[in-house]
């Protein structure tokens, strides 16, 4: 995770349910179990979220801040909080949005970090992220990845929105 404010390009693939023990398996792999919750906004274009993140045994606290920039581009600002910040924040969930539960495989893979987010409502996709340095930079995906298609630009895969509404659509 990234500290502080930065600017934030990523790409997003929804794709085939991958082999979890392969994931597991890869060279440099991190496990995340991410619990977040989305809090009330002020403005259009933002959003604000804390996350619970358990990795290695230990447990941490965030929250975010972001505006939407273009499609892949975000205005981020990020920072760990302690515990009772986090409940605090609690109070200040979005109504409607349901707290998002994933596991996420952080994997690196030739000159990036692959990041697959594994929801419990889904067996037959998942999310690839993948963070860029500029808006038109390629990135290698494996081939024990299948891409079903880029949902970088599509608002319905955005965590906001499967907190809000979970997609059940047929892929």
């Amino acid at each position: 995770m990234s500290a502080g404010k930065h600017c934030e390009i990523e790409r997003k693939y929804l794709i085939r349910y991958p082999d979890i023990k392969k994931l597991q398996a890869q060279k440099g792999v991190e496990q995340w179990e991410i619990v977040q919750i989305y809090l009330t906004v002020s403005g259009p274009g933002e959003t604000r979220r804390i996350r619970q993140v358990v990795s290695g045994g230990e447990i941490k606290y965030y929250k975010t801040f972001k505006k939407r920039l273009t499609d892949l581009s975000n205005e981020e600002d990020e920072g760990e909080i302690d515990q009772l910040e986090y409940i605090h924040l609690c109070q200040e969930q979005q109504p409607g949005c349901k707290p998002v539960g994933k596991t996420r495989y952080r994997i690196p893979y030739e000159g990036h970090i692959l990041e697959f987010d594994i929801y419990p409502f889904w067996d037959d996709r998942a999310i690839l992220e993948i963070e860029l340095e500029h808006e038109n930079e390629g990135a290698a995906i494996p081939d024990y990845v299948q891409i079903i298609r880029d949902v970088s630009a599509d608002p319905a895969y955005k965590n906001r929105s499967l907190a809000e509404n979970v997609i059940y659509e047929d892929i």
